[in-house]
């Protein structure tokens, strides 16, 4: 078998960018809803993204810069403090692709797209109606990373709004969650197959730390 070697300080950020985009899968996808400073309602989805700590529950989600500058997602959660992380279904596949279009500013993705928004219940940003689960976040960090700008947001969850049949002993049933996924180019993904193999037994979630 053969291997082709890539040295890292040799590509330019788009080729590593479509390296990793393809490597790094498959990709869950932040559906993250913001208010612009006019109050117009932004959406745009995110696939650097993972949650980051449970106890406070807190999410992170790399954004990047577009020549230059910061996208809108990114100004204005930093201008207000505040975002929604809506998780999307199979259903909504071609709304989150399309919600990735660069628009002005006063234009609300969500308005464009026909997705009803209702009033979130810890901050001022609107989720969205139909998504099976939202996380209502506060903004806790912003940290930078590497040369062209990019920013990981980590925000503490407020509030989670779980579709009820999706939970199950207080765990998501993800088969009735069927959420998409990102991988390489516009391509997305669902969960295919499941695979259960036996359970780990593991350290409960509430020891914090270990003593001595």
């Amino acid at each position: 078998m053969t291997y082709t070697t890539l040295y890292a300080d040799t590509l330019a950020p788009e080729a590593t960018y479509r390296l990793m985009s393809g490597i790094v899968v498959p990709r869950p996808i932040a559906w993250i809803t913001t208010l612009s400073l006019t109050g117009v309602v932004n959406l745009a989805p995110f696939s650097c993204f993972t949650f980051v700590s449970n106890k406070p529950p807190m999410l992170g989600v790399n954004i990047g810069r577009k020549a230059g500058a910061r996208k809108d997602t990114g100004a204005y959660i930093l201008a207000n403090g505040e975002f929604v992380v809506n998780i999307g279904h199979r259903g909504h596949m071609h709304a989150i692709h399309e919600s990735s279009a660069e628009h002005a500013p006063d234009v609300s993705e969500a308005e464009l797209l026909g997705l009803a928004t209702v009033a979130s219940e810890t901050i001022a940003v609107p989720r969205l109606a139909d998504a099976p689960v939202s996380m209502e976040c506060r903004l806790d960090r912003v940290i930078p990373f590497g040369d062209t700008g990019a920013e990981f947001f980590v925000g503490v969850v407020t509030a989670f709004h779980v579709r009820e049949d999706l939970l199950q002993g207080g765990k998501i049933d993800t088969r009735a969650l069927d959420p998409v996924c990102r991988i390489a180019g516009p391509n997305y993904a669902t969960l295919g197959e499941i695979v259960t193999l036996r359970a780990m037994a593991q350290t409960p979630k509430t020891v914090l730390a270990s003593e001595g």
